[in-house]
């Protein structure tokens, strides 16, 4: 399948923020779901995030969104159909303005 050529697919993305903060989420029930709040300087409603977390998540499924200025929050959200403990570790979130795209 030809990707679309209206896009900016093959461009580097050079301007972007990050932000971490070290975390230990208890066991997470299955249907739950954890917030982190992760600082990123510049970030703003309506900028892409990407987050990440430093250990095996495990089938957690972890989202973020910024969600006031310089405030990115990270969802670990858990649909495993049991609990789940992963650990101490360290959540990620790097912001791409949306005028970049």
């Amino acid at each position: 399948m030809a990707l679309p050529t209206s896009t900016n697919y093959g461009q580097s993305v050079t301007k972007y923020a990050v932000g971490s903060t070290a975390v230990d989420l208890a066991s997470i029930a299955d249907g739950n779901e954890e917030a982190v709040e992760v600082t990123v300087t510049g970030a703003q409603l309506g900028d892409f995030v990407l987050a990440s977390h430093s250990l095996d998540v495990t089938d957690l499924m972890v989202t973020g969104s910024v969600t006031a200025a310089n405030t990115v929050t990270v969802i670990v959200a858990n649909n495993t159909g049991g609990a789940l403990d992963i650990g101490s570790g360290t959540v990620y979130a790097m912001v791409i303005p949306r005028e970049v795209v």
